[in-house]
């Protein structure tokens, strides 16, 4: 019998299982329902998904990494944890996503982002930044005129004058749910508008500044005045649901947003929405950030190249081909490729597309605020304590909303808090 003969019966390529952790927003579940396009392509390569909601996925991910759990071999993180787990040696560096990948297509701002001494340590799934979305039959009929970039006095004012409860429309929907990333990204931004910052140049905590309190006050009376009711519990996706039903007259959050409150299959005024920057006080800030959700690769991982080979279809160009063949180029992943952005085909059907690139292009991270700061990152502080820190304060902001403390009362313990642990990490004496 000849080689070949006995080649017929040797056994199929052993299967690599990968696991991936991702987060419950629309683009992650539009990858996961396309996954088999891969598998199809990479027969030897099995995936297997755990979705979480944004603040559970931070903490098993986190917990994970920190421990060498092992438990992930991709995982979904943010431009917070890049830098930070790349310079502890967590993240296996991706310079192995193929010749064709075209890293240098990645925006700018992005790609700085996940990047550490020039090397990608994660690759971008979608970028986003913040801006302003409105409905404009509402506008119209109660002859406001959005400006292309809002102060937040306008936006205010409008917020009051749209607002008919009777009705059940808000004139405002703005994130409450307590978590680092969720009101604190919000607020935060809204907070860099405002003049305040987290940490002077010496790292004390600055909630007992009059700036931090104009923003609170600012954010909380609005919400009761023109905000939907239970909005301390409401996060990005909670918004996203009340605004594609018609109850808000403006919501600011995620550009990422724009092609589903346009998209008529999830929203019911798809073809009233206008986009605007995120709003400004006249300090020369506005309140957008910058964030990209990105998938990385832990460190010690026996599956290395499984997972790059993954990597590199799920954040290439052919993968944004992919999903414009089937759900159209309104829905593509945005936010990570210049390319997305001289596509006249996207241009033509995402009438955000102009906006959120500029909102990202207005993001600053290495000069997020009016006065100079230690840190990097415009919603957060890239240091490692920020998660912990965000997300009381997170709490205590989330219930001033609620109306269980006082701004004040928020803002002090919000300050006795983050001093206590940026001492206890040796920041501050």
């Amino acid at each position: 019998m000849g080689a070949a003969a006995l080649l017929t019966h040797a056994p199929a390529l052993a299967e690599t299982s990968l696991t991936i952790a991702t987060v419950n927003n629309g683009d992650m579940i539009r990858m996961q329902g396309l996954t088999s396009e891969f598998t199809k392509a990479n027969p030897d390569i099995s995936v297997k998904w755990v979705t979480l909601e944004e603040n559970v996925l931070r903490q098993r991910v986190t917990t994970d990494i920190a421990t060498k759990g092992g438990q992930f071999d991709i995982l979904t993180i943010g431009t917070y944890e890049v830098p930070i787990w790349a310079k502890k040696n967590w993240l296996v560096p991706l310079d192995k996503l193929g010749a064709d990948y075209d890293a240098n297509d990645i925006l700018p701002k992005i790609k700085d982002a996940v990047s550490v001494d020039g090397k990608l340590y994660a690759a971008p799934f979608y970028g986003e930044s913040s801006m302003v979305m409105y409905r404009t039959d509402l506008f119209d009929k109660a002859g406001l005129k959005m400006p292309e970039s809002p102060t937040w006095d306008f936006v205010i004012d409008a917020a009051k004058k749209l607002t008919d409860k009777q009705a059940g429309t808000f004139g405002i929907c703005l994130r409450g749910k307590a978590g680092w990333g969720e009101n604190m990204a919000f607020l935060t931004a809204m907070s860099n508008s405002f003049g305040a910052r987290w940490f002077d140049e010496k790292w004390q905590p600055q909630f007992n500044t009059p700036e931090w309190k104009k923003t609170l006050t600012t954010y909380v009376d609005l919400m009761k005045e023109a905000g939907p009711p239970g909005a301390s519990s409401n996060g990005f996706n909670e918004n996203l649901a009340l605004f594609n039903s018609g109850k808000c007259a403006m919501w600011i959050d995620a550009t990422v947003a724009a092609s589903f409150v346009t998209n008529p299959k999830e929203s019911k005024v798809a073809d009233k929405v206008g986009f605007a920057l995120a709003p400004n006080t006249g300090l020369g800030k506005n309140a957008n950030w910058l964030w990209a959700w990105n998938l990385a690769i832990p460190a010690g991982s026996k599956k290395t190249e499984a997972a790059e080979k993954f990597i590199a279809w799920a954040t290439s160009k052919d993968y944004t081909k992919l999903v414009a063949s089937k759900d159209g180029w309104a829905n593509v992943p945005p936010g990570t490729r210049t390319s997305l952005y001289k596509n006249e085909e996207y241009l033509k059907v995402a009438p955000f597309a102009k906006i959120t690139l500029a909102s990202i292009d207005a993001a600053d991270p290495s000069h997020p605020t009016v006065k100079p700061v230690p840190y990097v990152g415009v919603q957060y502080a890239a240091i490692p304590e920020f998660q912990g820190i965000g997300t009381a304060v997170g709490q205590q902001f989330s219930a001033a909303l609620a109306g269980s403390m006082t701004v004040d009362a928020a803002l002090a313990a919000a300050q006795s808090a983050t001093e206590r642990e940026m001492k206890r990490a040796g920041y501050i004496k």
